[in-house]
């Protein structure tokens, strides 16, 4: 395995929600390098399950992509903040449910490539009633789909947010085990 020591690291830029390193690192035999990264302190997804198995998702605009987008809930841990808390946190706030069981499933970096972001995936069910309470800039709509009706958005390309794709692929294969079922 190559070994990749930081000879020096610089914070190019100082965000809300992420910080932008450059730093240089030695690779074997002397060599020298430049990496590039987004640091972010991570963040908590949920996948909500209803008493009829359908799936809740939020359609939200999202910026970077120029769109609304469908996904789970999902939102950025505070300092210190457990990600189970995060992610019930996010759940009723963006969907006005609350979860009376809560599985954590995973986590995984988000883009690899470029950011050390990781994200902590949950299923909740028995969902009761709670209360919706977006930020100022938020504008979420939810919507319902069963397992299927999500899988076939998944293929046909209109959920392209990689932790929805995530969550659904991983839900639907914990379902369709008969050695586990969640």
């Amino acid at each position: 395995m190559a070994k990749y020591d930081v000879v020096e690291s610089k914070k190019v830029y100082d965000g809300k929600i992420i910080d932008i390193y450059v730093d240089r690192v030695e690779l074997e035999e002397g060599k020298l390098a430049y990496r590039e990264y987004v640091n972010h302190g991570g963040a908590s997804c949920i996948i909500p399950i209803d008493e009829n198995g359908n799936i809740i998702l939020i359609r939200q605009y999202r910026h970077p992509a120029r769109e609304e987008v469908l996904e789970i809930p999902a939102g950025t841990l505070d300092k210190g903040e457990d990600p189970q808390e995060c992610a019930l946190r996010e759940l009723e706030e963006e969907t006005g449910y609350k979860a009376g069981s809560i599985t954590f499933l995973t986590k995984f970096y988000t883009a690899i490539g470029f950011c050390n972001e990781i994200l902590y995936l949950y299923l909740a069910k028995d969902l009761t009633p709670g209360t919706q309470n977006f930020d100022a800039d938020e504008f979420v709509t939810i919507e319902k789909y069963t397992l299927d009706e999500a899988l076939e958005k998944v293929l046909s390309g209109e959920i392209k947010d990689s932790k929805t794709l995530v969550a659904i692929m991983l839900y639907n294969e914990i379902t369709n085990r008969d050695t586990k079922k969640i």
